[in-house]
């Protein structure tokens, strides 16, 4: 197995079929494959040698797609870096993978001064965009036109592929190490359920630095199908471009596809070639999936459940079961063909249906482990078994459904943030003397990062001090967006702080503990 066997496939069946499109841009597979191959090239001709990294810090485009296939083509390992996060988290994660290229669109080009000045060692940098290159980087376009096409590695199977970062419990990013085995059969048994949509069509909206859409964009490349990238998620271009390109397939999550249902321009644009609308990252309300069904009648919705540490996807809940008023709405689905599910108590036994447990999974799919940390590895993978974290219990017919987390974790917006990170930065204010960071329901974010703090005696500081203090340090979506000041933290007989009283009253008429 390796990744770039569609690259390849594609080539030989379908050469002159559209691969991808960036606003005006279009290229064929044929055209495609000889960049990534000159691209390749180049990147071995600066000292890169298989299995070292190549991070890339960009928005969606085809740019995109050529750097991460012209890495697998050249043997090396991806490292798609978070858009979202403040230059020194970046450099730590380029830091800890050792990456030694880095390539930068235009858009982030007024980082790059900041990261590498964070960082041990300078990587090389590239600029891959439409404006000119500055000094001291090189050229996305001038490598791959000074660049002969080199043969394909056909580095693959075990051998590593991505190192993706997430958010750590230990308050530091983790890099998750997937092999081309991980990615490719994670792709392959999600479509053992879903097969492709005709004459696939797929929108790129959701960021490829996420693993939901770097898998949906390479499961697209294997079928010899069109990708279609739009740079950030923007609800009125996203329309724009789905009736311009008759997109049948695009993945978005909730707040992006309520953010669509809402647009003001929204019955203009004829969006009926949609035939498949994939979701992820939280389940969608009722009143969410009852607009959409009636807004977009054309379209099947499925619900994918999964974790980057399992390549994507876990389970799939299909079309069938979003009917309106539908119970198994709410649920997350089956375990996709050659996925491996367990509800396991805190002993890693298996519990009876219906029994709150923990979700544990296995399968080709599941990580090689975490980028030189071989404790929270172990504490991760156990006997084969991916745990994932999250609490949830499998009904009668084998629906699986989500109540709430085992790791202090919030998803807000479809990121995860570790309530750790958090509080080891507000624990740095000077005035903080305890404080908890725990998720509450939001209605356009499904969950909201919310901080209880207690000040030291004698000190003040105020609401907007303590977001600014965080932002300082870490991305804007982990910051919290709400500040409760008590005299008291509630505190266990050992002394530590009960998170579930403190998420109690904001979930109690849920019926769960995760939105």
């Amino acid at each position: 197995m390796h990744l770039t066997q569609g690259l390849h496939t594609a080539l030989q069946l379908n050469p002159e079929h559209p691969a991808t499109v960036y606003r005006g841009r279009r290229r064929t597979y044929r055209e495609s494959a000889e960049r990534v191959a000159r691209l390749a090239a180049g990147l071995r001709s600066l000292g890169l040698g298989e299995g070292e990294r190549v991070a890339v810090l960009a928005l969606n485009s085809d740019h995109y797609q050529e750097a991460m296939l012209a890495c697998w083509w050249a043997g090396a390992v991806l490292n798609p870096v978070n858009i979202r996060w403040s230059a020194a988290e970046i450099a730590y994660s380029l830091d800890d993978c050792e990456a030694s290229i880095l390539i930068v669109d235009d858009h982030y080009l007024p980082l790059v001064e900041a990261i590498v000045a964070g960082m041990r060692q300078k990587p090389q940098l590239i600029h891959a965009g439409e404006a000119g290159t500055p000094a001291g980087m090189l050229s996305f376009e001038g490598l791959i036109a000074g660049s002969a096409p080199m043969a394909d590695t056909f580095r693959g199977g075990e051998a590593l592929a991505v190192v993706m970062y997430t958010g750590g419990t230990t308050g530091r990013p983790k890099g998750v190490m997937l092999s081309h085995g991980n990615l490719l059969s994670g792709v392959l048994m999600r479509m053992a359920d879903l097969p492709p949509v005709a004459d696939m069509v797929g929108l790129c909206v959701a960021p490829l630095f996420h693993i939901a859409g770097l898998a949906s964009a390479y499961g697209r490349i294997i079928t010899g199908a069109t990708n279609v990238f739009v740079p950030v998620f923007d609800a009125l271009e996203v329309m724009e471009t789905v009736q311009r390109e008759r997109a049948n397939e695009i993945l978005l999550v909730p707040t992006m596809l309520q953010a669509v249902l809402d647009h003001p321009r929204f019955a203009e644009f004829d969006l009926t070639s949609l035939q498949r609308v994939l979701y992820g990252a939280a389940p969608i309300s009722a009143a969410l999936l009852e607009k959409a069904l009636d807004k977009l009648p054309c379209a099947g919705f499925v619900h994918l459940y999964g974790m980057t540490e399992n390549g994507g996807q876990v389970t799939a809940n299909p079309p069938h079961n979003h009917g309106a008023g539908s119970p198994l709405s709410r649920s997350v689905g089956r375990p996709t063909l050659g996925q491996w599910v367990r509800i396991v108590d805190e002993q890693g036994n298996e519990v009876p249906r219906n029994t709150v447990g923990e979700l544990i999974c296995r399968g080709p799919s599941v990580m090689q482990g975490y980028w030189n940390l071989p404790e929270e590895t172990a504490k991760t993978l156990r006997d084969g078994w991916l745990y994932t974290g999250d609490a949830a219990y499998m009904d009668d017919s084998g629906h699986l459904f989500v109540v709430d987390r085992v790791k202090d974790m919030i998803i807000t917006g479809g990121e995860n943030v570790y309530s750790v990170e958090v509080e080891n930065v507000l624990a740095r204010h000077p005035a903080i003397a305890l404080c908890a960071v725990i998720g509450i329901p939001h209605d356009s974010w499904g969950e909201a990062v919310h901080a209880v703090v207690t000040l030291k005696p004698g000190t003040q500081a105020s609401e907007d001090e303590l977001r600014a203090h965080c932002r300082e340090s870490i991305a804007a979506y982990k910051c919290p967006k709400s500040v409760e000041f008590r005299e008291s933290l509630p505190l266990s007989g050992a002394g530590k702080i009960l998170k579930r009283d403190l998420r109690a009253p904001f979930w109690q008429e849920k019926g769960s503990a995760v939105n």
